[in-house]
């Protein structure tokens, strides 16, 4: 598993209890022996009432002791294999149930999520999803139904950020800014880390965390990039040949600025045209170079200094 599968995973083990008010849990799920068949994870259901107002996919936990789940983000292949092999687990997992019961309590149907940005083309011609709420669809190959989560399509709701992490292009960057306020500084970051955003929305949300006003939160954000700086030597030397280009560019910037100055204050003598203080203090305090070049011109036949720097 990858860093953005795992980061992906890691937003479900941290929000799942939150998001659906200690509705549902995240566990790890247990080894299958089929050689090594396992899951990306399993939701456990405590409390299917509170599930009803929540938005979909949540409700369609109800009636379901588990709901297992695996995430295609970005990148991962959502070809028919990829869903067979999910298939497979699924059927693994719900062979490994009716196997431990004591009773035959249990339906013995384990529900699948399959989270993934969009819904790929072959499964609709194959399967023709039925789409029963925003970014969500039921699926039934072979009569067996799962859940495929569109997580592209869905609404941009707080209770359903575990899912948005899974989108990609626009819709991305798209969760992206409109995520960034509602999460903490660190989360943010990893998210920025592991997701792949579009380099503009990228700067625009590391602009956002300029200086805080709080010594201690400044602390901890000073930190946070000392540490991804650290962890990313090619990035370090980026920022550095950056600071060295901007450091050489402001240096000639500052060099004109300062002749432009000295030429028109070279004019206005050569005329005889006396400087107030304030109007010294005008030219010194002039960052625009243009302005400055319009003021050398204007000191050429203005009647006062006062005249040439309108």
């Amino acid at each position: 598993m990858g860093k953005p599968d795992l980061f992906a995973k890691r937003t479900f083990v941290e929000e799942t209890e939150r998001l659906t008010g200690g509705a549902i849990t995240w566990q790890d799920p247990p080894e299958i022996r089929l050689e090594k068949v396992q899951s990306d994870g399993l939701l456990l259901i405590h409390g299917p009432d509170l599930l009803a107002q929540l938005t979909p996919p949540w409700p369609c936990a109800r009636g379901h002791e588990e709901v297992m789940v695996e995430l295609k983000l970005a990148g991962d292949h959502v070809d028919r294999k990829a869903v067979e092999r999910a298939l497979l687990r699924r059927q693994a997992r719900q062979l490994q149930r009716v196997e431990g019961e004591q009773t035959p309590s249990w339906p013995g149907h384990e529900p699948l999520w399959l989270i993934a940005p969009h819904v790929p083309e072959w499964l609709g011609q194959a399967y023709a999803p039925a789409r029963f709420a925003p970014g969500c669809y039921r699926v039934e190959p072979l009569g067996h139904c799962f859940v495929w989560v569109a997580a592209n399509e869905l609404p941009l709701r707080d209770e359903l950020v575990a899912f948005l992490v899974a989108r990609s292009g626009r819709a991305l960057d798209e969760f992206g800014r409109w995520v960034a306020g509602r999460r903490p500084i660190e989360w943010v970051l990893s998210m920025l880390e592991y997701l792949a955003m579009s380099a503009t929305t990228r700067e625009e949300l590391l602009w956002r965390f300029g200086k805080a006003e709080d010594p201690e939160v400044e602390a901890r954000r000073q930190r946070i990039l000392e540490v991804l700086l650290e962890a990313s030597p090619q990035v370090q030397e980026r920022l550095i040949e950056k600071g060295i280009e901007k450091g050489i560019q402001k240096g000639i910037d500052e060099g004109r600025l300062k002749e432009a100055r000295a030429a028109l204050r070279r004019v206005l003598a050569r005329r005889q045209l006396e400087l107030s203080p304030g109007d010294d203090a005008r030219i010194e305090a002039c960052v625009e170079l243009k302005t400055l070049e319009r003021w050398h011109d204007q000191a050429i036949t203005a009647a006062s200094a006062s005249e040439a720097l309108q």
